[in-house]
């Protein structure tokens, strides 16, 4: 997962005044991130938890960062983001929820374009035990290990990672993709890093209900994943039409099921556990 983040990557912290970005940069450096700077509008020169805060992101350049925590107010991120991509920064990662919709297309467009990672908006970020983390994810659940975990709901993330290290499993790499109708990285973009990255054996996809992306994972694994991948899917007893937090996650037509995700990664020899805890369970 070295394309992504590893001993290399250098992170700024945008809105490292407000309360996520103070917080969660502190926690950044307990993990082991280097954590190189934030910004502040009307804070240069001061600092955070260490880190020294800057005007603008074209400001930081000066510690070479290659990486972007947003933690800013849902109006601002377009314009955060744009001035991260403009500085050349290659990782933008979105802590921020209720980005409006067509501030992350635009946003996602320009990213592509530019041949620059986005991960989120409204996801908890990306944690590699023994390298860095980018984002909130809880420090204390982590292990070194060789299971991979790629999920859309941030809360389901810690307890699946909390299960898989109390059973004697560690991590190689967790990304929290996000819960919005559009986000950055997908299931099929981590799936193809996680079948390149010799540190991951064993993949772990949680899915929700919403949207045909855990349909379209499951014919990718079936034709290009040799890995042993396993599963969970919450919302089954979601009633049609029914909202489970995320704005991605409404079923609409009969499509994005709980049951239709089921079936898909079941046909494509994914197994799907019937509750978190049963996860390690079925990598054994």
């Amino acid at each position: 997962m070295s394309g992504l983040v590893d001993e290399n990557t250098k992170v700024i912290v945008q809105g490292i005044t407000g309360h996520q970005g103070k917080f969660h940069s502190g926690e950044m450096v307990k993990f082991g991130t280097k954590v190189v700077g934030g910004t502040s509008p009307g804070k240069k020169g001061q600092s955070v938890n260490g880190i020294p805060i800057f005007e603008t992101v074209a400001d930081t350049m000066s510690v070479k960062p290659n990486a972007t925590m947003i933690s800013v107010a849902a109006p601002y991120v377009r314009d955060a983001a744009f001035e991260a991509i403009d500085a050349g920064i290659k990782l933008i990662y979105i802590l921020t929820e209720h980005v409006p919709f067509h501030d992350t297309m635009e946003i996602l467009y320009e990213a592509k374009r530019k041949d620059i990672v986005m991960l989120g908006p409204n996801g908890p970020g990306i944690t590699r035990p023994g390298y860095a983390k980018i984002g909130i994810m809880p420090n204390h659940i982590f292990k070194k290990g060789d299971v991979a975990v790629a999920s859309r709901s941030g809360t389901l993330t810690y307890e699946i990672v909390g299960s898989l290290t109390n059973a004697g499993f560690g991590e190689s790499t967790v990304i929290g993709l996000g819960g919005d109708p559009v986000v950055g990285l997908t299931y099929i973009d981590v799936l193809k890093l996680f079948q390149e990255d010799k540190d991951t054996k064993n993949i772990v996809l949680v899915g929700e209900i919403g949207g045909n992306n855990e349909e379209l994972a499951a014919a990718y694994i079936k034709k290009n994943i040799t890995k042993k991948v396993v599963a969970y899917i919450t919302g089954r007893s979601a009633p049609p039409g029914k909202r489970m937090g995320h704005a991605g996650a409404i079923v609409e037509h009969g499509t994005g099921t709980a049951e239709s995700k089921i079936k898909a990664f079941n046909e494509s020899g994914v197994s799907v556990a019937e509750y978190p805890v049963d996860i390690p369970k079925l990598l054994r």
